[in-house]
Parts: structure tokens; sequence; C-alpha cells
């Protein structure tokens, strides 16, 4: 087997403190990865610093961490990605092994999921979020990781090339997990340590905003990828409601003769109508995810595994 070419794909944004440390890390652990810095408009010198340490630095003007993977994807050309976040909280030491997890299964995505003893390491409210939001999407999509949101994942370059980004902001790492889950690729989870951000680091998650922000693209990729689901709710909450409504309605028809109330008889009729005509949307729509998550998986067998580059 061929000696894979392995890419460090790292967006950043003022990690001045931190990249150096981030680039030797990974340079040390991997002595043959090439390193890509994709800086996203820092204005603390982060570009000339993974410039000096060896790197090839990209610029990408549109903000957004999905904007920038976006970019990452398109321009790296690789056997093997590593995905890290710039601001050194990540184990490079734990590269090898999670290089050889994906090897050894011919998977399409490991992700380093986070261990941290260290309370400003990983905060509480990211915590909680975190697993709000990764049961969220294991209770619509089936299956979950246990840390869906971290930044710490390799790629195979059939991952790579397949994966249609939309996301703009921090919740391209729920993109990436439902488009796994989607294809029903392999993949796997790895524990790896976490730790705190170096002094002059500075988060740039909000974690009310930004979570405000995953939850919607949640939402928004069960209706696109589970529309019938989606809808079905839809016309059972319209439905329901206007069940209750007509009951007593119902009742007062059947001792008098006489609908009382009929402005309440037409929302009743309206509401049926909406909620057959969201079951009729969700039928349709699902026709059309089912064509469009064939045309994907077409996209994605149409190239080879990494073994299968490796050994060829």
């Amino acid at each position: 087997m061929k000696t894979p070419r392995i890419a460090l794909i790292v967006p950043c944004f003022n990690e001045a403190a931190s990249i150096a440390r981030v680039i030797e890390g990974f340079k040390f652990a991997l002595p043959h990865i090439e390193c890509y810095v994709f800086d996203n408009n820092s204005t603390d010198g982060t570009s000339e610093i993974a410039l000096s340490c060896g790197a090839q630095v990209r610029r990408v003007k549109l903000k957004g961490k999905g904007n920038v993977v976006r970019r990452m994807f398109a321009d790296v050309e690789a056997d093997i990605y590593i995905m890290v976040d710039g601001d050194g909280t990540y184990d490079a030491s734990a590269a090898p092994s999670l290089v050889q997890t994906l090897l050894d299964d011919d998977l399409d995505m490991v992700v380093g999921s986070r261990i941290s003893t260290e309370q400003d390491a990983y905060r509480l409210g990211h915590r909680f979020g975190n697993k709000m939001l990764t049961g969220f999407v294991g209770f619509l999509f089936g299956r979950a990781f246990d840390d869906m949101l971290s930044g710490y994942r390799l790629f195979s370059r059939r991952f790579v090339k397949s994966f249609p980004v939309h996301s703009a902001g921090f919740e391209i790492e729920t993109e990436l997990a439902v488009h796994a889950l989607e294809l029903r690729m392999p993949v796997a989870e790895v524990a790896t340590e976490y730790g705190a951000r170096m002094d002059g680091s500075v988060s740039k998650l909000n974690t009310y905003r930004d979570g405000v922000r995953i939850l919607m693209t949640i939402l928004k990729l069960f209706k696109a990828e589970k529309p019938m689901a989606f809808f079905a709710i839809g016309f059972a909450i319209n439905i329901l409601l206007s069940l209750v409504l007509a009951w007593p309605l119902f009742i007062s028809y059947l001792e008098t003769g006489l609908v009382l109330r009929l402005p309440t008889a037409v929302l009743c009729s309206g509401l049926i109508l909406l909620g057959f005509l969201l079951l009729v949307c969700g039928l349709i729509l699902d026709t059309v995810t089912l064509g469009r998550i064939e045309a994907k998986r077409l996209s994605y067998l149409a190239t080879p595994s990494t073994c299968s580059i490796l050994k060829s």
C-alpha cells in the first residue's frame, strides 16, 4: 500500500497565539503532513506566523467557518484530510492513531470526540448544548455521534469531494454529521484529549446565538432530508387541533340540529384542508428527496475509497 498523502486543513480567525503550536504539533506527529491554513480575515498576524511555520496560507474573504470549509474541500487535494481548529485545544499526538483507524477500517470520517477534565477547556454551557443537539440529531436520524460538534475530524477523499457545503458558520459540524448519517457512511469516533485555550486565544463561538443557529440547521436538514416525517407532524397537529375544536360543535349539533359557531366550523375545515395539503407536500418532497439522495450517493461512489486509491 502506498503512503497516503495527508493534508492538515486549519480554519482560523485571529489565532496568532496558538497557530504555531497547532502546525508544529501535527508536523511532529506526522512528519510528511502538508499543512494548509485558511485565514478568515484575521487581523492579528495569524497568516504571517503560519507562513513562518511552513504552512500554505489561503485567505477566505467570506466570513464564517462553513464558508472556509467550502474553500478547503474545494482547493486541497489529498488522500486523507485532517481538519482541526486553530485554537490549539486538540491533541495533535492522537493524529497517527486516528489515521490508522481510518485506514484499518477504510472509513470515510473519524471524529475526535472530546474528553476533558478542565472546566475552562469545555464550558458547562457548551457541554449541555452539545449533548442536547447531538441527542436531537440522534432522535431525528436514528443514530448520531457522542460529540457531534467536535472540531477535530479526519475525512477520506470520497467524503470531501462528495460533500455539498451549504452552511456559512459554526453549524458546519452538524451538516457534516448529517451528511455521513444520511448516506450511511462508515464512520467512527475516537476519544481524544481536549485542553484549554492558550493565553491570548479567545473563543469565537457564542453559546446561545450559535446554539440557536445549529438548532435551526438541524430543523432545516430534517425538513430537507426527511420531508415525509416533517410534514406528517404538521398534518397530525392540524388534524388534532381541528378535532378538538370541532368536538363541542358536534355535541351541540346532535342536541339542537344547528351549527352554533359557524366561524369555528370554518376554522376546523381550514385546518383539515391545511393538514392534507401538508401531507401531500410531504409525499411529493419525499420522492424528490429520494432522487436527490441517490444522486449524492452516486457522486460519493464515483470517488474510490482511500484503501482503493492507496493500493492502486
